[in-house]
């Protein structure tokens, strides 16, 4: 229970930090609402009758994306730094910084990917009904 829990607060720190794929399904993101937040899986698993077979995928599938997630934002991190670094100067070299955005935007995308991925994943575990009352926990 303990490492289901770490998890859950895993998930939720790192699908906070990227908007469009942290909102709620009752706010105007069409994805949002096509999908269920990994947290409320995780908060509501006895509610939404989670077998033990489901329970061992989708922390196989949490475990496996956290991997992912840890390595992109450290790697994340560096090239903000370097970016940050670049428009620091007093003359920018805006070939440089350009391609220090460009790397950024990338590892960006790697993040939602991946977060996407995980969401599919979780959302494909849950039967429809399930899902139905998943979204009324969402929606509270």
């Amino acid at each position: 229970m303990k490492r289901i829990a770490a998890i859950a607060v895993l998930v939720f720190t790192l699908f906070a930090e990227v908007p469009g794929l942290a909102q709620s399904a009752s706010g105007s993101d069409p994805i949002a609402a096509a999908l269920i937040s990994p947290d409320v899986i995780m908060t509501h698993q006895d509610a939404l009758g989670l077998t033990d077979a489901q329970r061992k995928a989708i922390q196989s599938d949490a475990l496996s994306a956290q991997d992912k997630f840890a390595s992109l934002q450290w790697q994340l991190s560096g090239a903000t730094e370097k970016l940050a670094t670049l428009l620091g100067a007093t003359h920018v070299e805006q070939d440089r910084a350009i391609a220090a955005l460009d790397a950024v935007l990338a590892l960006e995308r790697q993040l939602k990917h991946t977060q996407l991925t995980l969401m599919i994943e979780l959302k494909n575990e849950l039967t429809p009904d399930q899902q139905m009352r998943a979204r009324q926990f969402a929606t509270r």
